[in-house]
């Protein structure tokens, strides 16, 4: 069976948009077991509450919650586990650097296929503050009605 080409998402954390500013992006593989890859291509995986964590010179994603794997039996493992993330030393030592000095945080921003292989996009980012969570929705509304004034401006032409 060839592998498809391509990017599928799988799941994304809407929460980690709403609650922190993105300073950068990160693509890494996630090391898994082989029901958690079934699993995750069912889409059954949670990423709210996780978080990633520099230790020991290696990424550890916490807090993803992959469900159990329903024909799955002796092989399936604890949901809440820690995976640990793929990357080049250089990329997790530069991470490690930032997040202790400059005080990011490591958030999994979204989980997806790309070419047969699960990637997770690793997010650097900084906390908002609730004025800052207003401002975004506030400026996030104003787009949504200008733009409905524009459909409405070009129906009636």
């Amino acid at each position: 069976m060839a592998k498809k080409k391509g990017v599928k998402p799988i799941a994304q954390n809407k929460k980690a948009r709403h609650d922190f500013f993105i300073e950068e992006s990160i693509e890494c593989g996630i090391e898994l077991k082989g029901t958690e890859v079934k699993s995750m291509r069912q889409g059954k995986v949670n990423l709210k509450e996780s978080y990633a964590m520099v230790k020991d010179g290696e990424i550890f994603v916490q807090g993803m919650h992959i469900s159990p794997y329903e024909q799955g039996n002796i092989f399936n493992t604890d949901p809440l586990r820690p995976k640990r993330l793929l990357l080049h030393k250089s990329e997790i030592r530069k991470l490690g650097g930032q997040v202790q000095r400059q005080g990011y945080a490591l958030v999994p921003l979204d989980v997806y296929l790309k070419d047969g292989r699960m990637k997770l996009n690793l997010g650097l980012c900084v906390g908002k503050h609730l004025h800052d969570k207003r401002a975004s929705t506030a400026e996030r509304d104003v787009k949504r009605e200008m733009a409905r004034m524009v459909r409405t401006n070009n129906r009636g032409e």
